[in-house]
């Protein structure tokens, strides 16, 4: 898994991420993000209507999410 981003590489970073990109930033697939993503409480976004709407992820909202899974 990537690590979480952090300081200025935080800053840099875009405050959105889309399937795509978040899926390789979790080493998962797109169908697992859209499968499995919402059930385990990864927050998104749909940032318009129908067919054309784009599912978006807040990047903050992620790294926050990928420490709450942490396993002891």
């Amino acid at each position: 898994m990537t690590q979480v981003a952090s300081g200025a590489e935080e800053a840099a970073a875009p405050q959105f991420m889309g399937v795509k990109e978040l899926a390789v930033y979790l080493d998962v697939s797109p169908s697992w993000l859209y499968q499995y993503g919402t059930q385990l409480g990864l927050p998104r976004y749909k940032f318009g209507r129908g067919r054309t709407a784009k599912v978006r992820y807040r990047r903050s909202e992620v790294d926050r999410w990928v420490k709450s899974q942490r396993v002891e």
